[in-house]
């Protein structure tokens, strides 16, 4: 499982690393407890939608799994579905530990192909966050990719992948292990284990996010 972490503030060689990450980061609003979801697909070609809202979400303080079945039956892609979990255990005490995590499978995107593209799929997907009280760490794992071609085999946070047709026409922009850090910060951090944006040039609009998750330090 790769991860990165936050952690509160007060420690400085710590802070410089949320610090370093805060800078190439996207930014969100103050983080949650503790949520997770499969991921969600929204993107329109040649003027027909496809959409599949936020897939198996959870929360730890609200409904504490989640489940989404296969989805076959939309242009261009398959989803094969997945769970979430989001718990809440304690430790040391009156101390707590939240964990949320959300796993999805058989993904397989095919709305490039128009424009010279290759057929993308990723077999497998996992995107978890731990909160604790010193702090929280966010992971990701995938398995089964093909279709991108000279993806490096240690991916690194925040890592872009350019989609390209055959003729190297720029069709997606892919974001591999997406960070995402709460301004300002709270110690709280998110994860997208990958997130698809298409370009003009590909003749598709919209986004792709699969496998998320954020939490914040505990109480």
């Amino acid at each position: 499982m790769n991860s990165t972490t936050a952690r509160r503030a007060g420690l400085v060689a710590v802070g410089l690393v949320t610090g370093l990450l805060a800078s190439t980061a996207p930014a969100s609003a103050a983080s949650p407890a503790g949520t997770a979801s499969v991921g969600f697909v929204d993107f329109t070609k040649a003027g027909r939608q496809v959409s599949l809202p936020t897939q198996a979400p959870c929360a730890v303080d609200g409904a504490t799994s989640g489940s989404a079945p296969a989805v076959n039956d939309q242009p261009g892609l398959r989803f094969g579905g997945g769970t979430s979990s989001c718990t809440t255990k304690a430790v040391d005490g009156d101390r707590t530990e939240t964990t949320s995590e959300a796993t999805g499978q058989s993904f397989e995107l095919s709305a490039l192909m128009s424009q010279g593209g290759p057929r993308l799929k990723i077999g497998s997907w996992k995107a978890v966050c731990v909160g604790k009280e010193t702090g929280t760490d966010a992971g990701w794992q995938l398995g089964g990719i093909s279709g991108f071609s000279g993806l490096p085999s240690q991916i690194p946070s925040n890592y872009v992948h350019q989609v390209k047709s055959s003729k190297g026409v720029v069709l997606a922009n892919v974001t591999f292990s997406e960070v995402v850090l709460p301004e300002p910060n709270d110690g709280g951090i998110g994860i997208n284990a990958v997130h698809f944006r298409f370009t003009p040039e590909s003749d598709v609009t919209g986004e792709i996010v699969l496998g998320a998750a954020a939490c914040s330090p505990t109480p």
